[in-house]
C-alpha cells in the first residue's frame, strides 16, 4: 500500500514528507533538460551543480518562479520524479498534500493538481504555506488565539494571522530570497563592472548579508567576469554594501507585514503583542531580519527552530490525519 505524502513544492528547494516515516526527500527545485531530446538528464542537488555551467543544448531550469508553475509540463516531471524517488511505482498510487502559495489563483491551483494527479497520485489536496508552517511551527492554530507567521521562500513572502483553524488576515506578495541574490548580482555589475552568476549571489547573501547591522561584520572576496575585459576578475564586498543593495527588497516585506498587522481585529493584535510573530522559510534566515522586523512592527519576532522544514512538517501532521482535518485545505 502505498505510503501517503506531503510535499512542500517551494520556487527553492522541494521536501517530501511520508506518513509514518518523516522528511524522506529534500531537493533543490531545478531539473537539468537535453532541449534536443526532450530528455530529463538530472534532478534536485545535480542539476543544481550544472546551473551555469551548461553546454547550449543543456539547461538547468526552476519549473516554478515566484511560487507559480511556469511550465506545466517540466512541473509534472519533476513531481512524476519526486514520487519515484518516494517509492511511489503505477501499482501504488498515493493521496498527496501539496504546499502552496495562499496567493495563488484558481488556475495555478488546478494546474498543480492536475500535475500532481497525472504524475501519479490517487488524490491531491492543497495547502497554504502559511497554515502549514503554522501547524509545523506546533502554534495552537485552532484555539480563539491570534498565531502570525511570515513565511518568507524563494519566490514569495506571505505574512497570515491565523485563528481557529483559518485565515484572519493574510498578505502575500511575490518577491523573495531570489530577489534578494538578484539584487546582489545587480548591485555587483553597476558599481563594480563585473557579472556574477545567481549561484555566487546566493553565496554572497549567505556569507556576509543581513537586514540588520550586526556586531561582527567580515568582507567577503568575489570573483566575476569583468565586463570589459571579459577576464575574470575579483571584488572584495563589505556586508554595508550587501545590506544597501537588497534593502528596498527587505522594505517590501517589512511593508507587507505591517499590512497585515493592520488588518488583524484588535484583541488578536493583543495575542500577538504578548506572543510575538513567527518566522519561517529559508528567506527567515537571513541574518538580522528578526531584528528588523520587530523594529518595524514594534512586536517580538522569533525564528522558529526548522524554517526550512517548517512547512512540509506541518503538512505531514495534515497527512497523518488527512481525514480528519480535509476543512484546512484549499
Amino acid at each position: 500500500m502505498a505510503r501517503d505524502l506531503a510535499i512542500d513544492l517551494g520556487t527553492a528547494n522541494t521536501l517530501v514528507y511520508a506518513k509514518g516515516q518523516g522528511i524522506v526527500l529534500n531537493e533543490p527545485s531545478v531539473i537539468a533538460l537535453n532541449v534536443k531530446t526532450g530528455d530529463v538528464l538530472a534532478m534536485g542537488h545535480e542539476a543544481w551543480q550544472m546551473i551555469g555551467r551548461t553546454p547550449s543544448y543543456i539547461q538547468a531550469v526552476r519549473p516554478l518562479r515566484k511560487g507559480a508553475i511556469t511550465d506545466f509540463d517540466v512541473t509534472q516531471r519533476m513531481i512524476r520524479l519526486l514520487l519515484n524517488r518516494a517509492g511511489v511505482s503505477r501499482f501504488n498510487r498515493p493521496r498527496v498534500v501539496i504546499c502552496v502559495p495562499s496567493a495563488i489563483t484558481e488556475v495555478e491551483r488546478r494546474a498543480v493538481t492536475e500535475a500532481a494527479r497525472r504524475a501519479g497520485a490517487a488524490d491531491a489536496q492543497l495547502i497554504g504555506q502559511p497554515m502549514a508552517a503554522a501547524i509545523g511551527a506546533g502554534l495552537p492554530v485552532n484555539e480563539p488565539f491570534g498565531n502570525m507567521v511570515v513565511d518568507i521562500g524563494g519566490g514569495t513572502s506571505e505574512t497570515a494571522v491565523i485563528s481557529l483553524g483559518g485565515i484572519v488576515a493574510l498578505r502575500a506578495i511575490r518577491l523573495g530570497s531570489f530577489d534578494l541574490d538578484y539584487a546582489i548580482q545587480s548591485y555587483v555589475k553597476r558599481e563594480y563592472g563585473i557579472a556574477v552568476g545567481e549561484r555566487t549571489a546566493e553565496d554572497i547573501k549567505v556569507a556576509i548579508g543581513s537586514a540588520w547591522p550586526t556586531r561582527e561584520e567580515v568582507k567577503a572576496e568575489v570573483r566575476g567576469r569583468d565586463l570589459m575585459s571579459g577576464l575574470p576578475k575579483t571584488v572584495i564586498l563589505s556586508p554595508g554594501e550587501v545590506r544597501a543593495s537588497i534593502d528596498d527588497q527587505i522594505s517590501a516585506v517589512c511593508d507587507s507585514v505591517v499590512s497585515c498587522l493592520g488588518q488583524a481585529q484588535p484583541e488578536l493584535a493583543q495575542d500577538l503583542i504578548n506572543h510575538g510573530i513567527h518566522l519561517v522559510g529559508g528567506g527567515g534566515m537571513l541574518r538580522g531580519l528578526n531584528q528588523r522586523l520587530a523594529e518595524e512592527t514594534n512586536v517580538p519576532v522569533h525564528l522558529v527552530d526548522a524554517p526550512l522544514e517548517c512547512v512540509v512538517l506541518g503538512a505531514g501532521r495534515c497527512i497523518e490525519a488527512y481525514d480528519d482535518l480535509k476543512t484546512m485545505f484549499m
